[in-house]
């Protein structure tokens, strides 16, 4: 039942981090260019996140009903801001003088995205995907309480029986699952930022 649930809760985390990676960075790219939106798409995204967890899922619930997508769709929105910030801010902080370089060489501006703007800030947006990741591996617990499965099962169980190694387990195993995205994703920072001075200095 541990390892069910503790897959269950893996497979809740990386389902919604996965998805909000892709939605953020589209939108952390789209507002870089018109700056006049970041205002109000990251104050969006701080409000989402603002919200209590449990008036989150109440509000979710009557949308997506009981269930692992209303869990999904929740710990999307709490991981937009981290991620759409850190993509926005990675790519407005690119010397100007290396992208003039790079129009200098002639690169169209889908290049300069994707060959060089992207590339750079990779490792602060890896920074945004580490605390998004981190975050909602937590929040995930309290998704449980709609449904959506995981180690928060083990954890509203064991305080509705009063069992206290019940509680101990669920939450030892999040806990752990937290460390050790962590760990992983602070390693790939790490990896890519110096991977990304490499590239700055060949260009």
């Amino acid at each position: 039942m541990v390892w069910e649930l503790l897959l269950e809760h893996l497979w809740l985390v990386i389902i919604s981090v996965a998805v909000a990676v892709v939605v953020s960075v589209i939108v952390g790219v789209l507002i870089s260019y018109y700056s006049g939106a970041a205002v109000t798409v990251l104050t969006v995204c701080q409000i989402l996140m603002t919200i209590p967890s449990m008036a989150m899922l109440g509000f979710m619930v009557p949308l997506f009903g009981i269930g692992f997508t209303t869990g999904v769709v929740a710990l999307i929105l709490y991981s937009l801001l981290p991620i759409v910030r850190n993509t926005y801010t990675g790519i407005k902080e690119i010397s100007p003088a290396v992208v003039e370089s790079a129009i200098g060489m002639g690169m169209s501006e889908w290049k300069i995205l994707t060959k060089i703007k992207l590339p750079l800030a990779r490792p602060v947006i890896m920074a945004g995907v580490r605390t998004a990741t981190v975050m909602v591996t937590g929040i995930a617990a309290i998704a449980a309480y709609v449904g959506a499965g995981g180690l928060g099962e083990l954890i509203f169980q064991g305080i509705s029986r009063s069992n206290e190694p019940m509680i101990i387990v669920g939450a030892l195993g999040v806990s752990i699952i937290a460390l050790a995205f962590d760990f992983m994703l602070s390693w790939g920072e790490q990896r890519l930022a110096s991977i990304g001075k490499t590239r700055e200095v060949e260009i």
